[in-house]
């Protein structure tokens, strides 16, 4: 199997939890924070929806140094606000993906700030920590909302709140 197609399955996949998990998420709770060094509601949720974007920074550049280009995360103050970003995120990756050859996935792509290197892949492994990295703050999004006693859903199937389980 191709590679990309594979990426693009598995992106379509974690997309449908994702949005039933961003679904959930409370605007009225957006400055909550479980703890004072976690991040708050509104910037978990917000990085898990711009999360997708990373796929397409792979496959359309070399790299990002935040000397150049600082991270700025797009300002969300109500719900649909956060689901249509996600879903520009998405539509944006996807449309990248999907026009993207599978020889670029073997160069390589560095994060950097400045001269300090943070991390350096190979633009295919770039994808696969992007879909690692959704994965996983999409659960850290999970363990909030449910600190928040808010029904979870399932993921990988039924969740403790599924009234099926």
């Amino acid at each position: 199997m191709e590679m990309i197609k594979m990426f693009l399955e598995e992106l379509a996949q974690e997309s449908e939890t994702t949005r039933k998990m961003l679904a959930i998420v409370p605007a009225e709770k957006f400055d909550w924070q479980p703890h004072p060094k976690s991040m708050k509601l509104r910037a978990l949720a917000t990085h898990v929806a711009e999360l997708p974007t990373w796929i397409t920074y792979g496959v359309t550049t070399d790299g990002l140094d935040f000397a150049i280009v600082p991270y700025e995360p797009k300002i969300i103050n109500t719900h649909a606000e956060l689901m249509a970003h996600f879903e520009e995120s998405l539509k944006d990756s996807t449309s990248h993906l999907s026009a993207a050859k599978e020889e670029i996935l073997s160069e390589p792509w560095i994060l950097r700030n400045g001269e300090q290197i943070y991390s350096t892949f190979t633009k295919g492994s770039l994808i696969r920590h992007t879909l690692s990295q959704i994965i996983h703050h999409r659960a850290q999004l999970g363990v909030f909302l449910r600190l928040l006693d808010i029904p979870i859903p399932g993921s990988y199937g039924p969740s403790a709140d599924d009234p099926k389980f």
